[in-house]
């Protein structure tokens, strides 16, 4: 009896031990989770970071080196710190060595980045340094490894989270939480409202959301291309990741369909540091034929080329998706958003065989022209990249362009981007064209396959384009009567289109600074998220630097 006794004081010491409380408790590591943690600390809140990745950062040290800003003077605060910290390396000419072999010009180089100021072109592992020299300088407490369990783990108390816990059995109660991940998973699990996929266009009086055939004129497959696996039987099957032929589905409609993944590749042509194409176990060349079909009627496009080979310092690059056929794992992510960590981990592999068989096929596949294959051989993956991915320098982080989006106490949409509304209350600017990235493969009524979903729209009928635009505060808090103290500065309230533009790394940066500092209110005062004053956050966010709006 006494050892049951004492073995129950031993299990009770253990579990107030593993229980941690905070007033801010943030989930995920993005750029997003980094600022709101500095900003809460920054305003004498304890904070801590909670996340299943050991790799801070997200996208921006996840390959995403060419930033997607369309006017920088939208960014103050924590996200232009970060890129004059990128700045103030490059700035150094002992780190362009690779870059520029020759002394003189090297020092001249980054004799211009330093005038500069800022620098938004960056190697991952640079991003990288630089996130966790943060991690230092402000005293970030992050847990890593630390994965929500999301069927059990929210506990909630008349409207308020009190505490989340995760797989390890640690519990972390907080005053505020802050939802700072691409899946919006701890928004969901604590029973916050939220949209996956394409709203109608009629939801919110769009023009650009749904359901768009005859829009998608870029990145677009060659016309003609007969979807069937044997060319012109029907009974043989489509072709690898083509949908058959809906004629219920009308222009405007919605569906669940998210927009494509890929793993963001950071590439090199520099024989010392290139590691070569391989081809990957499994190989099927099946799903490659769609890609052989398009080739045999022409060009990939103008150029001829499967990439957007974006040129980063030190001889390497961001390379992402261009083309009808390229590499967008087009039609294979809409189940993530809701997916289990499992599911998420095949999802993820599936991606990952995809596009190292893709580069294997453009580098050495005879049914490839000898141009793109001369031309994609020169380059592989870096030796001194994505250390802690899955060897051979690819990496871990997938990118999650859209998953879940709440429906908030505010929704941003297509009218916000396009200026003809006006958020009243701003906590960051958007700056960046309406994107989306196709989300399927159809099969036509004439009998063809074709690719839909994607939309680029920064300009009004007469070219002008659409300058900056503020994003309300209550596009990052749910509705009152769903949760009372939880924030969400990435999956924020906003429909399919809207969400194209917003969904930027420098936004996310801004976005989670000014969620740290409403949360630090919100802690500090007692009150609801939505009863934050917005006169007393805006002043903080001024005084932060964050720009809320442009002249």
């Amino acid at each position: 009896m006494r050892r049951l006794a004492a073995a129950a004081c031993v299990l009770a010491a253990l579990a107030v031990q593993a229980e941690e409380a905070y007033d801010v408790v943030v989930y995920g590591s993005t750029p997003a989770a980094l600022t709101a943690a500095i900003e809460a600390g920054r305003h004498g809140r304890s904070a801590v970071i909670v996340c299943p990745e050991t790799r801070i950062g997200g996208l921006t040290t996840g390959g995403l080196g060419e930033t997607d800003i369309g006017n920088k003077a939208a960014f103050g605060g924590l996200a232009l710190e970060f890129y004059k910290d990128v700045a103030r390396y490059y700035s150094n000419p002992d780190n362009l060595v690779v870059q520029f072999p020759d002394e003189r010009r090297r020092k001249a180089i980054a004799a211009g980045i330093r005038r500069a100021e800022s620098k938004w072109t960056f190697e991952p592992s640079v991003a990288l340094s630089i996130l966790e020299g943060w991690e230092k300088r402000h005293g970030l407490d992050i847990r890593r490894g630390e994965w929500l369990d999301r069927e059990r783990g929210v506990e909630k108390k008349d409207g308020r989270i009190v505490s989340i816990r995760t797989l390890s059995g640690r519990v972390y109660r907080g005053k505020v939480f802050v939802d700072a991940t691409y899946e919006g998973d701890l928004m969901a699990a604590a029973g916050v409202s939220y949209h996956v996929g394409r709203e109608a266009n009629s939801v919110y009086g769009e023009t650009l959301n749904g359901n768009e055939p005859g829009y998608a004129k870029f990145h677009q497959l060659n016309k003609g291309i007969d979807p069937y696996v044997v060319p012109g039987d029907p009974k043989s099957g489509l072709l690898p990741g083509v949908e058959p032929h809906d004629p219920s589905f009308k222009p405007g409609d919605g569906d669940r369909r998210v927009q494509a993944y890929c793993l963001r590749m950071c590439l090199t042509d520099n024989p010392a540091n290139r590691i070569p194409f391989a081809k990957p176990e499994g190989y099927d060349e099946r799903d490659y034929e769609l890609l052989f079909r398009h080739l045999a009627i022409g060009p990939l496009d103008r150029n001829g080329m499967p990439w957007i080979n974006s040129r980063m310092p030190n001889r390497k690059t961001d390379t992402n998706n261009r083309t009808g056929f390229s590499t967008d794992f087009i039609g294979q992510s809409w189940k993530w958003p809701e997916a289990s960590y499992a599911e998420r981990e095949k999802i993820l592999a599936a991606h990952l065989k995809y596009q190292k068989g893709l580069m294997w096929t453009l580098a050495n596949h005879p049914r490839v022209p000898e141009k793109i294959r001369k031309e994609v051989s020169r380059w592989g993956t870096c030796r001194d990249e994505f250390k802690d991915g899955f060897g051979d320098g690819w990496q871990r982080q997938l990118y999650v362009r859209e998953a879940r989006r709440m429906v908030g106490e505010y929704v941003m949409t297509e009218a916000n981007c396009r200026g003809r509304v006006v958020a009243p209350r701003p906590v960051a600017m958007g700056a960046y064209t309406m994107d989306s990235h196709h989300v399927r493969r159809y099969v036509t009524a004439e009998g063809h396959v074709r690719n839909e979903g994607d939309v680029e729209v920064g300009a009004d009928e007469k070219g002008r384009r659409f300058p900056p635009y503020p994003i309300d505060y209550g596009a990052i808090v749910p509705k009152r009567a769903e949760c009372l103290n939880l924030f969400v500065p990435v999956c924020l309230s906003a429909s399919h289109i809207a969400f194209g533009s917003i969904r930027m790394e420098p936004v996310f940066f801004a976005l989670g600074q000014a969620a740290g500092a409403a949360a630090s209110i919100a802690a500090a005062d007692g009150v609801a998220v939505q009863d934050v004053p917005y006169g007393k956050l805006r002043r903080d966010l001024a005084a932060a630097g964050q720009v809320l709006r442009l002249p």
